[in-house]
């Protein structure tokens, strides 16, 4: 299909993620969302402390029905859907019998009961260096490896039931083609791939299990497409048997492409439940110390990320604590002066993924008569959450990653006065994007892009547009008192540490 023949088309995103699923239609001359549904679901109850499950039918009925739902607000136009790509939550554990049913419900990349599991992992290899240099990522229990040997000690009936193993992203693309892969993006956050060669790390593999090289699906290119829409589900939507299904991938992966960051200097923040930053680069980049995850990207380049699970799970707590209303909170937090008047706070109210601490709590530091006020809170909550972002910009800077531009999307970024703790923190300017749908917006645009759309940049710069009136420019004058700020944070969290405190 050539680039000419591709205007006046119409490409899906589905966005399955951990609360709900979205699935938006976007059309390829104009970038417009034509139509847009989204679908909740839940959490298994009564799980162990830590663990965090779903059922992967939860994720197709939501996509049944909400693709159900925009093709018929598309109406007559629906005839012009050419192609579907999925954004999938990573890191998921989808273990599927020789059938091709699911074998137990999925852990999530949230499930924080694999700590052992790391441990063991690592002990093995002779420590996180040399995990580090056999995939490009220390092992961290949110990644799926873990996860993997965590059934086989656990559930080992489940496991021999176990013939392929999927990320949530694949297993959809599976129900929707009926074919098994795994593109490089995603692969590369189970911690069993090797980033720089892009192959399976045989040794690691072999280690989790020895069975389980022949469970894993092959690997592909992020620009090769997985296959067509399915018969069956062609005829029950009403649409052609040539639509194609992209490869897809990870929801940061997906995000990246749908804020536009497909070439060096642009970096995203994602200020959403939990944070997340990443960027892209032409060469592989690994961190010796672990906290920047090396990931490779779905556009077959790579996406330094650094993750943190606390961030507007925080802020929105605090909101609701003092009853305010989201103006009432902005207006709080811009009351009180950048540093909280000397109040700090380090956030990890759920654990934390950067820094690796997944059994951490909270803590609040400097408190006198002056800063002990709802307000202070409200502030020091906001640049602490802000603070472990900014740490791993650091870490990016150190490794060579050097940021020109910040692209901002998820809840938080609405707010004026934290664009601006977000530009003062990072040290460049800020910006969101019109479109909200990140990752559904990157899915539908890789999906037009598998399918002949042109150059990737061009679609980008075509497609995804920016808000430029929210563009915050740093303020100078914070750039010493956040830089200190962010060696307290540090300094107080080591001090901890080390005293079994944290």
């Amino acid at each position: 299909m050539g680039k000419a023949t591709i205007w006046n088309m119409i490409f899906l995103g589905i966005d399955c993620g951990t609360q709900s699923t979205k699935t938006i239609a976007v059309d390829w001359e104009s970038g417009d969302i034509l139509a847009s549904e989204q679908e909740a679901y839940g959490f298994l109850p009564g799980l162990a402390p830590g663990a965090m499950e779903q059922d992967p039918a939860d994720w197709i009925s939501a996509a049944d029905t909400t693709v159900r739902k925009v093709l018929s607000q598309l109406g007559g136009r629906a005839g012009e859907v050419r192609g579907i790509g999925v954004s999938g939550q990573q890191h998921g554990l989808v273990p599927l019998d020789a059938e091709g049913a699911v074998v137990r419900p999925a852990k999530l990349w949230c499930d924080t009961t694999t700590a052992g599991q790391c441990a063991e992992i690592t002990r093995h290899f002779g420590g996180a260096a040399e995990v580090i240099r056999r995939t490009g990522n220390a092992m961290l229990p949110g990644f799926t490896a873990p996860k993997i040997l965590w059934l086989r000690q656990n559930e080992p009936d489940n496991w021999k039931k176990t013939s392929l193993v999927l990320l949530p992203h694949d297993y959809l693309n599976f129900w929707l083609t009926g074919r098994a892969r795994m593109e490089f993006g995603d692969a590369s956050g189970t911690a069993l791939l090797d980033i720089s060669k892009r192959v399976w790390s045989d040794d690691v593999v072999e280690f989790i299990a020895p069975d389980l090289a022949a469970k894993l699906p092959p690997l592909g290119r992020s620009s090769e497409a997985v296959g067509t829409l399915s018969p069956k589900l062609a005829a029950e939507w009403g649409l052609g048997g040539d639509v194609i299904v992209s490869a897809g991938g990870g929801d940061n992966m997906m995000g990246a492409i749908g804020t536009g960051n497909i070439r060096a200097g642009v970096v995203t923040a994602s200020l959403g439940t939990s944070g997340t930053l990443y960027a892209f680069s032409d060469s592989p980049v690994t961190d010796p110390a672990g906290e920047v995850a090396g990931f490779c990207d779905s556009t077959d380049h790579w996406l330094p990320l650094v993750c943190t699970m606390n961030l507007t799970l925080v802020t929105e707590h605090v909101r609701k604590l003092f009853s305010w209303d989201f103006p009432g909170l902005d207006a709080a937090i811009e009351s009180v002066p950048a540093g909280s008047d000397g109040l700090l706070m380090l956030p990890y109210l759920t654990g934390e993924r950067t820094p690796n601490l997944p059994h951490g709590t909270g803590t609040i530091h400097g408190l006198t008569l002056d800063n002990f006020s709802p307000a202070h809170i409200a502030r020091a909550a906001t640049e602490a959450v802000t603070f472990g972002l900014g740490h791993g910009l650091s870490r990016f800077r150190e490794l060579g990653v050097a940021p020109s531009e910040i692209r901002l999307t998820g809840g938080g970024s609405n707010s004026r006065i934290w664009r601006q703790i977000c530009a003062d923190v990072f040290g460049v300017p800020v910006v969101c994007l019109r479109s909200g749908e990140g990752a559904g917006l990157g899915a539908a645009i890789q999906a037009g892009w598998t399918s002949g759309g042109g150059d990737l940049a061009e679609i980008c710069a075509r497609l995804v547009g920016l808000d430029e009136p929210t563009r915050t420019q740093p303020d100078q004058k914070n750039a010493a008192l956040h830089a200190d700020l962010l060696a307290r944070t540090r300094h107080l969290r080591e001090a901890l540490v080390a005293g079994g405190l944290l």
